[in-house]
């Protein structure tokens, strides 16, 4: 997760946005500037090397539908696709399933009900280990099927925090953000206590988001390269800690992209290639 990004899926947004309260975001976003905010995230992951590839927008008014990472999770066997647990944003597997078949990415397996998982809480810790938050979003046999598709790796489960309740889900990567492969930022005060074990056991070190960053996504960056990583602007101390830790930070602008659906850089993107 923290190897050079190469190549990288992303779904353009619609200007159909009457479906906001719906999906739950916080305000309603202005199209125009939600097109833009989205063409600048792009140009950022191309300057950084990546090629970016670029899907249509959900022709139902999905306004999630942009946060492509979590209905499908990427493995060296290619690509598995999930059931999400929000069921709005169930109709989305069968696009990125087309998507990735139309660039060349094999579907290896996918998940079958009652499993339910969402790519937000799912995080590789090595080549060999995939770490799953069960919680509101994904359940057991979500995990369990993940390991049946994935036979040659360590699935780990952790439970997720109650925190604010179903109504306002915090995944997995809320919470971790890889940096390297010994170094990662978090925020501890929710933290599954099991993966700060494994952090610890591993030898990973931690940059911690101060409180006041939390809600407003300090915690979920992407990582382009090992310790640079692409950030929300607006998280000044997060962004402080992660530079002394030797982390370069390069920000992009989500007032309405990413602040009014709750759904930072990590969530934005589905990476293909890396290395």
């Amino acid at each position: 997760m923290t190897a050079p990004l190469r190549r990288v899926f992303v779904r353009r947004p619609g200007t159909d946005v009457s479906r906001w309260k719906e999906y739950g975001w916080r305000d309603e976003p202005d199209p125009a500037r939600l097109a833009t905010e989205h063409e600048s995230f792009c140009a950022a992951l191309t300057a950084a090397g990546a090629e970016v590839l670029v899907g249509e927008p959900s022709p139902s008014g999905n306004l999630d539908a942009i946060y492509v990472f979590d209905p499908a999770l990427t493995s060296d066997a290619g690509a598995i696709l999930l059931r999400p647990g929000k069921e709005l944003r169930r109709d989305e597997v069968a696009s990125i399933r087309a998507d990735f078949e139309a660039n060349g990415v094999p579907i290896a397996a996918e998940l079958a009900a009652p499993a339910l998982a969402e790519g937000g809480d799912t995080l590789w810790l090595d080549e060999r280990t995939l770490v799953v938050g069960l919680g509101y979003r994904t359940n057991a046999t979500g995990a369990a099927q993940l390991a049946v598709a994935l036979p040659a790796v360590d699935v780990i489960t952790v439970d997720l925090p109650h925190h604010r309740g179903r109504g306002e889900v915090l995944h997995l990567l809320s919470l971790i953000s890889p940096l390297d492969t010994d170094l990662a930022l978090v925020y501890l005060p929710l933290m599954p206590v099991r993966l700060v074990q494994l952090l610890e056991e591993r030898g990973v070190q931690v940059v911690d988001v101060p409180d006041e960053e939390l809600d407003s996504m300090g915690c979920n960056v992407l990582a382009l390269a090992p310790r640079v990583v692409l950030a929300l602007d607006g998280n000044p101390e997060t962004r402080r800690r992660l530079e002394a830790a030797g982390v370069e930070v390069r920000v992009y602008a989500g007032e309405e992209l990413s602040r009014k659906g709750d759904g930072g850089p990590t969530c934005l993107t589905h990476p293909l290639t890396r290395g």
